[in-house]
Protein backbone atom coordinates (compact mmCIF):
# COMPACT_ATOMS: atom_id res chain seq x y z
CA UNK A 1 0.00 0.00 0.00
CA UNK A 2 1.17 3.54 -0.74
CA UNK A 3 0.62 6.42 0.76
CA UNK A 4 1.82 9.29 -1.52
CA UNK A 5 -0.27 11.58 -3.84
CA UNK A 6 0.63 11.94 -6.85
CA UNK A 7 -1.56 14.26 -9.46
CA UNK A 8 -4.34 12.62 -11.08
CA UNK A 9 -4.90 9.50 -10.51
CA UNK A 10 -7.82 6.66 -12.01
CA UNK A 11 -8.57 3.90 -9.80
CA UNK A 12 -11.40 1.18 -9.99
CA UNK A 13 -12.82 2.47 -6.50
CA UNK A 14 -12.71 5.23 -4.38
CA UNK A 15 -13.57 4.67 -0.96
CA UNK A 16 -13.87 7.90 1.42
CA UNK A 17 -13.77 7.64 4.91
CA UNK A 18 -10.90 5.40 6.81
CA UNK A 19 -13.36 3.80 9.90
CA UNK A 20 -13.70 0.27 10.46
CA UNK A 21 -15.84 -0.26 7.55
CA UNK A 22 -14.42 2.22 5.07
CA UNK A 23 -11.09 -0.01 5.56
CA UNK A 24 -12.86 -3.30 5.14
CA UNK A 25 -14.37 -2.54 1.99
CA UNK A 26 -10.82 -1.09 0.29
CA UNK A 27 -9.40 -4.23 1.96
CA UNK A 28 -11.77 -6.58 0.84
CA UNK A 29 -12.35 -4.97 -2.63
CA UNK A 30 -8.96 -4.82 -3.25
CA UNK A 31 -8.74 -8.50 -3.01
CA UNK A 32 -11.24 -8.93 -5.49
CA UNK A 33 -8.15 -7.35 -7.97
CA UNK A 34 -9.23 -3.64 -7.83
CA UNK A 35 -7.47 -1.05 -7.80
CA UNK A 36 -8.52 1.26 -4.91
CA UNK A 37 -8.03 4.60 -3.49
CA UNK A 38 -8.92 5.23 0.34
CA UNK A 39 -9.33 8.72 1.39
CA UNK A 40 -8.84 7.77 5.38
CA UNK A 41 -9.81 11.26 6.53
CA UNK A 42 -13.38 11.93 7.29
CA UNK A 43 -14.96 14.70 4.30
CA UNK A 44 -15.55 18.37 5.59
CA UNK A 45 -18.11 17.98 8.29
CA UNK A 46 -21.57 19.58 7.40
CA UNK A 47 -22.83 22.72 9.20
CA UNK A 48 -23.67 21.55 12.41
CA UNK A 49 -22.40 18.57 12.55
CA UNK A 50 -19.61 18.28 14.55
CA UNK A 51 -17.78 16.00 12.17
CA UNK A 52 -18.75 12.23 11.43
CA UNK A 53 -19.14 11.23 14.80
CA UNK A 54 -17.09 8.28 17.15
CA UNK A 55 -16.99 8.11 20.59
CA UNK A 56 -12.61 8.08 20.79
CA UNK A 57 -10.53 5.52 20.97
CA UNK A 58 -8.49 4.52 24.51
CA UNK A 59 -7.18 8.15 25.62
CA UNK A 60 -4.11 6.46 27.25
CA UNK A 61 -7.06 3.86 28.93
CA UNK A 62 -6.95 0.55 29.53
CA UNK A 63 -9.36 -0.51 27.22
CA UNK A 64 -10.98 1.35 23.93
CA UNK A 65 -14.21 3.66 24.30
CA UNK A 66 -15.37 1.74 21.38
CA UNK A 67 -15.84 -1.71 22.10
CA UNK A 68 -18.11 -4.20 19.35
CA UNK A 69 -19.78 -6.97 19.42
CA UNK A 70 -19.33 -9.12 16.48
CA UNK A 71 -21.66 -11.59 14.90
CA UNK A 72 -20.74 -14.74 13.24
CA UNK A 73 -21.23 -13.56 9.89
CA UNK A 74 -18.78 -10.24 11.16
CA UNK A 75 -16.34 -12.61 11.92
CA UNK A 76 -16.42 -14.72 8.99
CA UNK A 77 -15.82 -11.47 6.75
CA UNK A 78 -12.32 -10.54 8.81
CA UNK A 79 -11.30 -14.20 8.36
CA UNK A 80 -12.06 -14.28 4.53
CA UNK A 81 -9.92 -10.72 4.32
CA UNK A 82 -7.46 -12.94 6.32
CA UNK A 83 -7.74 -10.06 9.00
CA UNK A 84 -9.14 -12.26 11.79
CA UNK A 85 -6.04 -14.38 12.32
CA UNK A 86 -4.01 -10.76 12.99
CA UNK A 87 -6.23 -9.45 15.54
CA UNK A 88 -4.92 -9.92 19.18
CA UNK A 89 -6.91 -12.67 20.83
CA UNK A 90 -6.24 -11.69 24.27
CA UNK A 91 -8.09 -9.04 23.67
CA UNK A 92 -10.84 -10.74 22.45
CA UNK A 93 -13.77 -12.31 24.50
CA UNK A 94 -16.51 -14.80 23.21
CA UNK A 95 -19.73 -14.60 24.26
CA UNK A 96 -21.54 -17.88 25.14
CA UNK A 97 -24.65 -16.52 26.87
CA UNK A 98 -26.61 -13.46 27.36
CA UNK A 99 -28.84 -12.39 29.96
CA UNK A 100 -31.89 -9.63 28.99
CA UNK A 101 -33.75 -8.64 32.29
CA UNK A 102 -36.87 -6.44 32.16
CA UNK A 103 -37.89 -3.77 34.46
CA UNK A 104 -39.94 -6.32 36.65
CA UNK A 105 -39.11 -9.90 36.99
CA UNK A 106 -39.62 -10.50 32.80
CA UNK A 107 -36.10 -12.33 31.76
CA UNK A 108 -34.55 -14.17 29.01
CA UNK A 109 -31.92 -16.36 28.24
CA UNK A 110 -30.33 -17.29 24.69
CA UNK A 111 -27.19 -19.75 24.89
CA UNK A 112 -24.95 -20.76 22.56
CA UNK A 113 -25.06 -23.99 23.69
CA UNK A 114 -28.60 -24.79 23.37
CA UNK A 115 -28.65 -22.98 19.70
CA UNK A 116 -25.66 -25.59 18.56
CA UNK A 117 -23.78 -22.59 17.78
CA UNK A 118 -19.89 -21.89 18.34
CA UNK A 119 -20.63 -18.62 20.17
CA UNK A 120 -23.34 -15.39 20.33
CA UNK A 121 -20.77 -13.17 19.09
CA UNK A 122 -17.16 -11.89 19.72
CA UNK A 123 -16.71 -8.85 21.93
CA UNK A 124 -13.39 -6.81 20.42
CA UNK A 125 -11.84 -3.11 21.14
CA UNK A 126 -11.95 -0.92 17.70
CA UNK A 127 -8.20 -0.29 17.75
CA UNK A 128 -7.72 -4.16 17.98
CA UNK A 129 -9.29 -4.84 14.39
CA UNK A 130 -8.32 -1.52 13.01
CA UNK A 131 -4.66 -2.60 13.98
CA UNK A 132 -5.13 -5.90 12.11
CA UNK A 133 -6.83 -4.20 9.21
CA UNK A 134 -4.03 -1.55 9.00
CA UNK A 135 -1.45 -4.24 8.81
CA UNK A 136 -3.20 -6.03 5.33
CA UNK A 137 -4.03 -2.48 3.74
CA UNK A 138 -0.16 -2.14 4.03
CA UNK A 139 0.86 -5.38 1.95
CA UNK A 140 -1.88 -4.35 -0.55
CA UNK A 141 -0.05 -3.08 -3.75
CA UNK A 142 -3.65 -2.35 -5.15
CA UNK A 143 -4.34 -0.17 -2.48
CA UNK A 144 -3.36 3.36 -2.59
CA UNK A 145 -3.95 5.45 1.06
CA UNK A 146 -4.23 8.99 0.99
CA UNK A 147 -4.34 11.21 3.89
CA UNK A 148 -6.93 13.96 2.08
CA UNK A 149 -10.00 15.39 2.11
CA UNK A 150 -12.43 15.26 -0.57
CA UNK A 151 -14.02 18.42 -1.62
CA UNK A 152 -16.18 18.08 -4.46
CA UNK A 153 -17.96 15.09 -5.96
CA UNK A 154 -19.03 14.85 -9.60
CA UNK A 155 -20.40 12.03 -12.00
CA UNK A 156 -21.24 11.49 -15.46
CA UNK A 157 -21.88 9.08 -18.01
CA UNK A 158 -18.00 7.39 -18.22
CA UNK A 159 -16.84 7.97 -14.10
CA UNK A 160 -16.77 9.85 -11.18
CA UNK A 161 -14.30 12.41 -10.34
CA UNK A 162 -13.30 13.35 -6.55
CA UNK A 163 -11.70 16.83 -6.33
CA UNK A 164 -9.00 16.62 -2.78
CA UNK A 165 -8.51 19.49 -0.75
CA UNK A 166 -5.19 19.49 -1.72
CA UNK A 167 -6.26 20.25 -5.68
CA UNK A 168 -5.76 16.62 -6.98
CA UNK A 169 -8.47 14.84 -8.70
CA UNK A 170 -9.33 11.18 -7.86
CA UNK A 171 -11.27 9.34 -11.46
CA UNK A 172 -12.90 6.05 -10.86
CA UNK A 173 -16.04 4.02 -12.06
CA UNK A 174 -17.66 3.98 -8.31
CA UNK A 175 -17.42 6.15 -5.06
CA UNK A 176 -18.34 4.12 -2.12
CA UNK A 177 -19.90 6.97 1.11
CA UNK A 178 -17.98 5.34 4.04
CA UNK A 179 -17.55 8.42 5.89
CA UNK A 180 -19.66 7.87 9.00
CA UNK A 181 -23.42 9.46 9.93
CA UNK A 182 -22.94 12.77 8.70
CA UNK A 183 -21.71 11.16 5.51
CA UNK A 184 -20.49 14.06 3.26
CA UNK A 185 -20.71 11.79 0.40
CA UNK A 186 -24.23 10.72 0.80
CA UNK A 187 -25.05 14.69 0.99
CA UNK A 188 -23.25 15.39 -1.74
CA UNK A 189 -25.06 12.54 -4.14
CA UNK A 190 -28.58 13.85 -2.79
CA UNK A 191 -29.26 10.66 -0.74
CA UNK A 192 -29.88 12.34 2.58
CA UNK A 193 -33.13 11.07 4.19
CA UNK A 194 -34.67 10.34 7.54
CA UNK A 195 -32.90 11.47 11.29
CA UNK A 196 -34.85 10.84 13.87
CA UNK A 197 -32.92 11.72 17.47
CA UNK A 198 -34.00 9.38 19.96
CA UNK A 199 -33.09 11.86 22.72
CA UNK A 200 -30.79 9.66 24.57
CA UNK A 201 -27.24 9.42 25.00
CA UNK A 202 -25.22 6.24 24.92
CA UNK A 203 -22.70 6.29 27.86
CA UNK A 204 -19.63 4.09 27.29
CA UNK A 205 -17.32 3.37 29.74
CA UNK A 206 -14.97 0.30 31.05
CA UNK A 207 -14.40 -1.77 34.49
CA UNK A 208 -13.58 -4.56 36.28
CA UNK A 209 -15.64 -7.08 37.98
CA UNK A 210 -14.90 -8.53 41.32
CA UNK A 211 -16.87 -11.34 40.09
CA UNK A 212 -16.51 -13.56 36.84
CA UNK A 213 -18.63 -12.24 33.76
CA UNK A 214 -19.08 -16.00 32.83
CA UNK A 215 -18.61 -14.95 28.69
CA UNK A 216 -21.99 -13.36 28.84
CA UNK A 217 -23.60 -10.02 27.92
CA UNK A 218 -25.95 -8.45 30.43
CA UNK A 219 -28.69 -6.42 29.10
CA UNK A 220 -31.36 -4.45 31.81
CA UNK A 221 -33.91 -1.83 30.99
CA UNK A 222 -35.04 0.29 33.40
CA UNK A 223 -37.66 2.75 32.89
CA UNK A 224 -37.22 3.35 29.79
CA UNK A 225 -33.00 3.13 29.88
CA UNK A 226 -31.21 0.39 28.52
CA UNK A 227 -27.77 -1.13 30.46
CA UNK A 228 -25.58 -3.34 28.71
CA UNK A 229 -22.45 -5.01 30.46
CA UNK A 230 -20.45 -6.59 27.83
CA UNK A 231 -17.82 -9.24 28.66
CA UNK A 232 -14.45 -8.55 27.94
CA UNK A 233 -10.86 -10.49 29.10
CA UNK A 234 -9.61 -10.71 32.72
CA UNK A 235 -13.07 -10.26 34.18
CA UNK A 236 -13.32 -6.24 32.46
CA UNK A 237 -16.56 -5.22 31.25
CA UNK A 238 -17.21 -2.61 28.63
CA UNK A 239 -20.66 -0.66 29.62
CA UNK A 240 -23.37 0.77 27.09
CA UNK A 241 -25.93 2.65 28.94
CA UNK A 242 -28.44 4.42 26.84
CA UNK A 243 -30.12 7.28 28.82
CA UNK A 244 -32.38 10.09 28.20
CA UNK A 245 -30.35 13.09 27.57
CA UNK A 246 -30.54 14.68 30.96
CA UNK A 247 -29.62 11.72 32.92
CA UNK A 248 -26.86 10.84 30.40
CA UNK A 249 -25.48 14.67 31.18
CA UNK A 250 -25.59 13.89 34.75
CA UNK A 251 -23.84 10.17 34.38
CA UNK A 252 -21.09 11.73 32.03
CA UNK A 253 -20.57 14.51 34.93
CA UNK A 254 -20.48 11.94 37.69
CA UNK A 255 -16.61 10.86 38.77
CA UNK A 256 -16.04 7.32 37.45
CA UNK A 257 -15.78 5.76 41.06
CA UNK A 258 -19.80 7.38 41.66
CA UNK A 259 -20.51 6.14 37.86
CA UNK A 260 -19.21 2.08 38.96
CA UNK A 261 -21.75 2.20 41.95
CA UNK A 262 -24.22 3.58 39.86
CA UNK A 263 -24.18 0.47 37.31
CA UNK A 264 -23.61 -1.91 40.27
CA UNK A 265 -26.55 -0.51 41.53
CA UNK A 266 -28.97 -0.84 38.50
CA UNK A 267 -27.64 -4.95 37.64
CA UNK A 268 -28.50 -5.43 40.65
CA UNK A 269 -24.75 -6.42 41.59
CA UNK A 270 -24.62 -9.10 39.52
CA UNK A 271 -20.86 -8.59 38.76
CA UNK A 272 -19.64 -7.42 42.10
CA UNK A 273 -18.12 -4.31 42.78
CA UNK A 274 -17.08 -2.72 39.59
CA UNK A 275 -13.82 -0.70 39.60
CA UNK A 276 -13.44 1.94 36.28
CA UNK A 277 -10.22 1.24 34.14
CA UNK A 278 -11.47 4.36 32.07
CA UNK A 279 -10.65 8.03 33.39
CA UNK A 280 -14.14 9.07 31.99
CA UNK A 281 -17.16 8.10 30.65
CA UNK A 282 -17.78 9.09 27.23
CA UNK A 283 -20.91 9.86 24.97
CA UNK A 284 -22.83 9.89 21.90
CA UNK A 285 -26.09 10.75 20.30
CA UNK A 286 -28.39 7.89 19.28
CA UNK A 287 -30.40 8.68 16.39
CA UNK A 288 -32.35 6.41 14.03
CA UNK A 289 -31.17 7.46 10.52
CA UNK A 290 -31.90 6.03 6.57
CA UNK A 291 -30.20 7.49 3.70
CA UNK A 292 -33.04 7.24 1.11
CA UNK A 293 -30.92 5.17 -1.18
CA UNK A 294 -28.16 3.45 -0.82
CA UNK A 295 -26.84 4.15 -4.01
CA UNK A 296 -27.04 7.13 -6.65
CA UNK A 297 -25.19 7.23 -10.20
CA UNK A 298 -21.93 5.79 -9.11
CA UNK A 299 -21.98 6.32 -5.88
CA UNK A 300 -22.80 3.67 -3.16
CA UNK A 301 -23.34 3.89 0.61
CA UNK A 302 -22.13 1.27 3.38
CA UNK A 303 -22.04 1.39 7.17
CA UNK A 304 -23.43 4.38 9.40
CA UNK A 305 -23.71 6.73 5.90
CA UNK A 306 -26.56 4.41 5.08
CA UNK A 307 -27.84 4.06 8.00
CA UNK A 308 -27.47 4.51 11.83
CA UNK A 309 -30.23 2.37 14.41
CA UNK A 310 -30.42 2.42 18.48
CA UNK A 311 -28.03 0.19 19.79
CA UNK A 312 -29.82 -1.89 21.91
CA UNK A 313 -29.06 -5.18 19.79
CA UNK A 314 -25.47 -4.52 19.40
CA UNK A 315 -25.99 -4.80 15.43
CA UNK A 316 -24.86 -0.78 13.96
CA UNK A 317 -20.98 -2.25 13.09
CA UNK A 318 -22.34 -5.94 11.82
CA UNK A 319 -24.95 -3.93 9.46
CA UNK A 320 -21.86 -2.57 8.21
CA UNK A 321 -20.27 -4.81 7.68
CA UNK A 322 -23.18 -7.28 5.94
CA UNK A 323 -22.67 -3.65 3.45
CA UNK A 324 -19.60 -4.41 2.94
CA UNK A 325 -19.91 -8.36 2.11
CA UNK A 326 -22.36 -7.95 0.17
CA UNK A 327 -20.91 -4.75 -2.11
CA UNK A 328 -18.31 -7.08 -2.70
CA UNK A 329 -20.18 -9.73 -3.93
CA UNK A 330 -22.16 -7.60 -6.21
CA UNK A 331 -18.79 -6.30 -7.91
CA UNK A 332 -16.84 -9.40 -8.01
CA UNK A 333 -20.10 -10.95 -9.89
CA UNK A 334 -20.47 -7.98 -12.20
CA UNK A 335 -20.55 -9.59 -15.90
CA UNK A 336 -17.25 -8.69 -17.86
CA UNK A 337 -18.65 -5.96 -19.82
CA UNK A 338 -20.03 -3.86 -16.54
CA UNK A 339 -17.61 -1.60 -14.68
CA UNK A 340 -17.75 -1.15 -11.05
CA UNK A 341 -20.20 1.93 -11.08
CA UNK A 342 -22.44 0.13 -13.55
CA UNK A 343 -26.03 1.05 -12.15
CA UNK A 344 -27.44 -2.62 -12.52
CA UNK A 345 -24.13 -3.69 -10.65
CA UNK A 346 -25.39 -1.41 -7.93
CA UNK A 347 -28.67 -1.82 -7.94
CA UNK A 348 -28.38 -5.64 -7.14
CA UNK A 349 -26.23 -3.90 -4.23
CA UNK A 350 -29.33 -2.25 -2.72
CA UNK A 351 -31.39 -5.29 -3.25
CA UNK A 352 -29.48 -7.40 -1.59
CA UNK A 353 -29.10 -5.34 1.74
CA UNK A 354 -32.68 -3.81 1.77
CA UNK A 355 -34.99 -6.17 3.89
CA UNK A 356 -31.41 -6.68 6.34
CA UNK A 357 -31.56 -2.76 7.01
CA UNK A 358 -35.40 -2.53 6.92
CA UNK A 359 -35.82 -5.35 9.44
CA UNK A 360 -33.06 -4.46 11.98
CA UNK A 361 -33.80 -0.86 11.97
CA UNK A 362 -37.48 -1.51 12.38
CA UNK A 363 -36.80 -4.40 15.01
CA UNK A 364 -34.38 -1.69 17.18
CA UNK A 365 -37.04 0.80 16.99
CA UNK A 366 -40.01 -1.07 18.32
CA UNK A 367 -38.13 -2.54 21.24
CA UNK A 368 -37.02 1.04 22.12
CA UNK A 369 -40.56 2.40 21.94
CA UNK A 370 -41.82 -0.87 23.71
CA UNK A 371 -39.06 -0.55 26.67
CA UNK A 372 -39.33 3.42 26.86
CA UNK A 373 -43.33 3.52 27.81
CA UNK A 374 -43.81 3.48 31.19
CA UNK A 375 -47.61 2.37 30.83
CA UNK A 376 -48.62 -0.09 33.05
CA UNK A 377 -50.04 -1.81 30.00
CA UNK A 378 -46.49 -1.38 28.34
CA UNK A 379 -44.91 -2.71 31.63
CA UNK A 380 -46.71 -6.02 31.53
CA UNK A 381 -46.75 -7.01 27.96
CA UNK A 382 -42.91 -6.60 27.53
CA UNK A 383 -42.02 -8.50 30.79
CA UNK A 384 -44.39 -10.82 30.16
CA UNK A 385 -43.03 -11.16 26.25
CA UNK A 386 -39.95 -11.93 27.49
CA UNK A 387 -40.70 -14.57 29.62
CA UNK A 388 -42.87 -16.06 27.52
CA UNK A 389 -40.02 -16.15 24.33
CA UNK A 390 -37.95 -17.70 27.45
CA UNK A 391 -40.50 -20.75 27.09
CA UNK A 392 -40.00 -21.04 23.28
CA UNK A 393 -37.02 -22.51 21.79
CA UNK A 394 -37.56 -22.31 18.23
CA UNK A 395 -38.29 -18.89 18.63
CA UNK A 396 -35.04 -18.58 20.70
CA UNK A 397 -33.03 -20.08 17.74
CA UNK A 398 -34.29 -17.62 15.24
CA UNK A 399 -33.89 -14.47 17.08
CA UNK A 400 -30.29 -15.96 17.64
CA UNK A 401 -29.67 -16.38 14.09
CA UNK A 402 -31.08 -13.28 12.97
CA UNK A 403 -28.12 -11.95 15.58
CA UNK A 404 -25.62 -14.17 14.48
CA UNK A 405 -26.57 -12.61 10.47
Amino acid sequence: MSQTQTSSQTHDVVVVGGGLVGKAAALLLSQARLSVALLAQPAAALPGTGGTGGTGGTSGDMWDARIYSLSSSSQALFERMRVWQAVDPARVNPVYDMEVFGDDRGSLHFSAYQAAVPQLAWIAESSNLERALDAALRFSPQVQWLDARADALEVDAAAASVRLSDGKTLRASLVVGADGAHSWVRSTAGLDGSVRPYEQLGVVCNFRAERSHRDTAFQWFHDGEIIALLPLPDQHVSLVWSAADDHARHLLALDPNELADRVGTFSSGELGRLTPVSSRAQGFPLVLSQAKRLIAPRVALIGDAAHVVHPLAGQGMNLGLRDVAALGDALAGRESFRDCGDAAVLRRYERARKEDIGSMALTTDGLHKLFSTSSPIAKFVRNAGLDSVNMLPFVKKFLIGRALG
